[in-house]
C-alpha cells in the first residue's frame, strides 16, 4: 500500500473542526490539561491498582483528596507552559478546559468521593475519533464529573458541526469492582480490578490508527467497554484488543502506540505479542528504550514509563521529554525530528505528553493502514 506523508496532504483542503483519525496526521488543534485546582487523588477502590510504587499507598491514604503542594503545582505548571509555547510556535492552536471545584465532595446513590482530582488530562476523559467526541464512562470514583471541565468546549464544537455523545454513565457501584483485588505480580497471569457489571474505559485507553483502534484492559477498561465501544462506532472500525502484562495496567500509551504509517512503538517489558495486523501490514516495531528519568524523581501517579508518553505533531515531529536521551536518540535514528521539552514535573504528579492533550483536528482522512 502506497502510503502518503504529511508534507503531501493538501493543506487547502477544509477539514471538520473536530476531525482525528490517527496519532500522526498534522495537528492544528490541541486541548491541553490545566493544573489549577488538582488535588491528591482520594483513596477510593481503584487506588490499590494504579499505583505503581506500593510504598505510596500511605501517602494516599493521608494525603488523598488534598490540594498538591504548591512547589509540585508550580513546578508541573512551568512544564506546561513550555510545553504550550512550543505547541504554538509550531503553529497549534492551544484549547483549555475551565476550571472547577475539585475540592468539593460530592455523593451518588452508590459511592461517595471526597474531592474531585482537577482538569490535568484530557486525553483520559474524552475520545475524539473522526469527527465525534465521546465522553469515556470512568472507571474512577473521583473523576465522574471531570468532564465538566470540558463541557464549554464540547459545545462549541457540536455547534460547530461535531458530533458529541456520552457512553453509558456508569455507576461505579462496589459491583463494579472486584472484592479484595491484589495486582498480579510478574510470572502471574494477568488480571484486572474490574468485574463485567458495567461498560468502562477511560479514553485513554484507546489509540487510533485510522479504520483500526487499539485497546487494553486496564484498571478502568473491561471487556464490556471494549464491547460497547465496537457497536457504538460500527463497520467502519475495528476495535483490536491488545495482550499486555502491567502490575498496574492503565492507558495503552505508554505501552502500545502507533506513531506513524508503518511504525509501532511497543513497551518492551509490557507487550510480547504485536497484533497479528502489524506484521502483516510490514510495519517497523519499535521498542522504546529504558527510561533515563533518575530514580530519585518523585514519581505519585504513574511509572517512568512516560518517557514513551510522547505527542506526534506529524509523521516526523515528535515532542519528547528532556532528558530521556536514549530515547531522543532512538527518535533520531528512526527518522523522527524530535522536539525537546522540560516535563518531568508534570509527570510527577499526573502524565505525559500524550495524556496532557487531546486531539481536536489532524489534516487528513479516514484510512485503512493494513
Amino acid at each position: 500500500m502506497e502510503r502518503r506523508t504529511s508534507n503531501q496532504r493538501d493543506k487547502s483542503i477544509s477539514y471538520p473542526v473536530v476531525n482525528a483519525h490517527n496519532e500522526w496526521d498534522p495537528l492544528e488543534e490541541v486541548i491541553v490539561g490545566i493544573v489549577e485546582g488538582a488535588t491528591v487523588p482520594p483513596w477510593e477502590a481503584v487506588t490499590p491498582a494504579v499505583v505503581h510504587h506500593p510504598e505510596l499507598l500511605d501517602f494516599y491514604r493521608r494525603h488523598g483528596g488534598q490540594p498538591w503542594s504548591r512547589e509540585l503545582l508550580d513546578a508541573a505548571r512551568k512544564d506546561l507552559d513550555e510545553f504550550v509555547h512550543i505547541l504554538e510556535a509550531e503553529g497549534v492552536t492551544v484549547r483549555r478546559p475551565a476550571p472547577y471545584d475539585t475540592a468539593k465532595s460530592f455523593s451518588t446513590p452508590d459511592f461517595e468521593s471526597q474531592s474531585s482530582c482537577g482538569a490535568l488530562m484530557p486525553r483520559d476523559v474524552l475520545l475524539v475519533i473522526g469527527d465525534q467526541i465521546i465522553e469515556a464512562p470512568m472507571g474512577w470514583r473521583s473523576r465522574y464529573h471531570e468532564n465538566h471541565a470540558y463541557k464549554e468546549l464540547c459545545k462549541e464544537y457540536f455547534r460547530q458541526g461535531a458530533r458529541w455523545v456520552s457512553a453509558p454513565r456508569p455507576q461505579l457501584s462496589d459491583a463494579t469492582y472486584k472484592e479484595n483485588y491484589v495486582p498480579p505480580q510478574e510470572g502471574e497471569q494477568m488480571r484486572i480490578a474490574l468485574t463485567e457489571f458495567e461498560p468502562l474505559f477511560d479514553a485513554a485507553d484507546v489509540i487510533k490508527c485510522g479504520r483500526d483502534l487499539f485497546v487494553i484492559q486496564s484498571s478502568c477498561c473491561n471487556r464490556f467497554g471494549i464491547d460497547w465501544l465496537q457497536r457504538h462506532l460500527g463497520d467502519d472500525y475495528r476495535v483490536h484488543e491488545v495482550e499486555h502484562f502491567d502490575t498496574h495496567p492503565l492507558h495503552i500509551d505508554a505501552t502500545f502506540y502507533p506513531l506513524s504509517p508503518g511504525k509501532l512503538l511497543i513497551n518492551p517489558e509490557r507487550i510480547t505479542k504485536v497484533p497479528k495486523v502489524f506484521e502483516k501490514g510490514g510495519w517497523d516495531i519499535l521498542h522504546c528504550p529504558q527510561p533515563n528519568m533518575p530514580a530519585s524523581h518523585p514519581m505519585y501517579t504513574c511509572s517512568k514509563w512516560l518517557s514513551m508518553n510522547v505527542l506526534m505533531l506529524d509523521e516526523e515531529r515528535v515532542i519528547v521529554s528532556k532528558g530521556e536521551d536514549d530515547l531522543i536518540r532512538a527518535f533520531k535514528n528512526w527518522g523522527f525530528k524530535p522536539i525537546v521539552c522540560d516535563f518531568y514535573h508534570f509527570e510527577s504528579i499526573a502524565g505525559g505528553f500524550h495524556c496532557a492533550t487531546l486531539d481536536i483536528r489532524r489534516r487528513g482522512k479516514l484510512e485503512s493502514y493494513f
